[in-house]
């Protein structure tokens, strides 16, 4: 398969939670299908569309964000290089993870301490930037218009996202854009349902290497495990 940009992300390995995840978001990026979805009654007329921005991606948390290989290298040398990161950290336990309102749209977000979980992802960063290809003008402006403070345009700049290192925030995008008084709603259809699904303590194992197809559907490469 060809793919146009690459990430990697943290996914959830096979289990109850990736199995909620996919068919909740209605992609499984581990399997490349649609899944049947998730039956959450009242919920279900208004699932696919209040997921329609997240599907694509997958369930997930973004640590190194989308990018276009650079000039002179390939996928195994990016495959490679993640391997040697992963197998340069330690898997380590979050205390759990919680449904909550990030803006406008539902996530999972970690409970506790994260300083580990910040530092995984600000070395995934930097470990992987020389593959990433510069921005364009046009995807510098796309960013830009986001109403963005000075550091994060200069986190922009220095490694095309400007929502890393100490501006990153580990979530698992669970909806799009929604309104307030839906958004409460959605959020206490999940809570009990993400209980049940959710490990506590919940663990950080390993670095998932993405593909963007060509028509903008995220697969799973390869996930590689922490410390091994």
């Amino acid at each position: 398969m060809k793919f146009k940009r690459y990430a990697v992300y943290f996914t959830p390995p096979p289990g109850p939670l990736a199995d909620f995840g996919a068919a909740w978001l209605g992609w499984d990026p581990e399997n490349g299908v649609l899944p049947a979805p998730v039956d959450l009654h009242k919920l279900n007329a208004v699932r696919e569309e209040m997921t329609a921005t997240p599907r694509k991606y997958g369930f997930h948390a973004t640590l190194k964000p989308p990018f276009r290989l650079a000039d002179g290298y390939d996928l195994p040398a990016l495959q490679a290089a993640t391997r040697r990161l992963a197998q340069g950290a330690q898997p380590f336990l979050l205390e759990g993870l919680q449904p909550a309102l990030l803006g406008r749209f539902l996530a999972l977000v970690p409970e506790g301490e994260t300083t580990t979980l910040d530092a995984l992802a600000a070395e995934t960063v930097r470990a992987l930037d020389a593959f990433r290809a510069p921005l364009t003008e046009a995807e510098l402006a796309k960013r830009r218009a986001n109403a963005l403070s000075p550091r994060q345009v200069r986190l922009l700049l220095k490694w095309g996202y400007p929502y890393v290192m100490e501006t990153f925030r580990f979530h698992m995008t669970l909806t799009g854009k929604l309104p307030k008084a839906q958004a409460a709603e959605v959020l206490g259809a999940l809570a009990p349902v993400l209980q049940d699904v959710v490990s506590r303590p919940f663990p950080i194992d390993a670095l998932s290497l993405m593909g963007e197809d060509e028509a903008g559907w995220f697969h799973l490469i390869e996930r590689c495990a922490l410390g091994r």
